[in-house]
């Protein structure tokens, strides 16, 4: 009898997800237990808050494939059809080396970047007996922009065309449905417009990420930088989203004044001031295999 009723069981929940994993829910749940302590790994349901990096790696062999849009500003008006008919895309494929390390490559249409990164978890927040309060990834990434923007005589070498990246994300899940993030930041360039610009920019970065419901909720993002550059009139970046995970896969919607998705573009290079209307409508879609 209770093989029979398992066996029922095993045939309706297959049935009931069409044979896909609820993602989230399996995020949700996810604990790595040892004698005296449990790791906290839903502190962010993905490994981006919107247009960031959350504080979440991979595990050991997934990979991860996302492909991330936005649209021109909602305030071009319906000639641009709301901004639909300009765009920009990303996509990429990140691969957990192990619990603790993820490696990423991905390819932006936006100055045709290509971009690459490690990240890996230093410190993991802990409930239990050895209980520790914050969880700590640290993030380097480095992009080089193909586009041929330059005259014919004044051409780019390889190493002008290079950017890096370096964070150190710090998380915590202070409550079932509220998780924190804060996220220093330092980019190089090694080429930049004018020289009044400058070649390294620091910002702080602060994500958060509030439960609607089991698999639902709403995340804000927004990065200040303490030196901009003048002479594209550099402003913050800020980013609002909501999360929605259906079967298999995650959705996240995101209205943000930044049309870039790697950190060297939307931290250091946003034009749009979101509270005048310069708003990009985006998405990020992310499969877990």
């Amino acid at each position: 009898m209770k093989s029979f009723l398992f066996i029922l069981l095993t045939c309706f929940s297959v049935t009931f997800s069409y044979s896909q994993e609820d993602l989230l829910d399996i995020l949700e749940e996810e604990t790595i237990k040892n004698e005296s302590s449990e790791i906290e790994n839903s502190i962010f349901k993905g490994t981006r808050i919107l247009n960031g990096h959350s504080v979440k790696n991979r595990k050991e062999k997934e990979l991860e494939f996302i492909i991330s849009h936005r649209f021109g500003r909602i305030n071009l008006g319906f000639d641009e059809l709301f901004g639909l008919d300009q765009s920009n895309i990303r996509f990429a494929f990140e691969y957990g080396l192990n619990d603790n390390l993820t490696i990423g490559i991905g390819r932006s249409s936006f100055e045709k970047t290509y971009d690459s990164f490690l990240k890996y978890s230093l410190l993991h927040q802990k409930n239990g007996e050895n209980s520790f309060p914050i969880a700590v990834s640290l993030f380097g990434s480095i992009a080089v922009k193909t586009l041929k923007d330059y005259p014919p005589t004044d051409k780019r070498s390889f190493a002008e065309s290079l950017f890096y990246v370096g964070q150190v994300l710090i998380a915590r899940k202070m409550s079932p449905g509220l998780s924190l993030q804060l996220t220093p930041t330092y980019i190089h360039r090694n080429t930049v417009k004018v020289a009044q610009d400058p070649h390294d920019i620091f910002a702080l970065g602060f994500g958060s990420r509030i439960k609607l419901s089991n698999r639902v909720s709403l995340n804000t993002e927004y990065f200040h930088a303490f030196n901009e550059s003048v002479s594209i009139n550099a402003k913050n970046s800020l980013a609002l989203g909501v999360d929605i995970e259906t079967g298999g896969h995650v959705f996240q919607l995101i209205l943000s004044n930044s049309i870039t998705m790697i950190e060297k573009s939307f931290i250091a290079e946003t034009t749009g001031n979101f509270f005048g209307g310069d708003i990009h409508f985006g998405f990020n879609i992310s499969r877990t295999f």
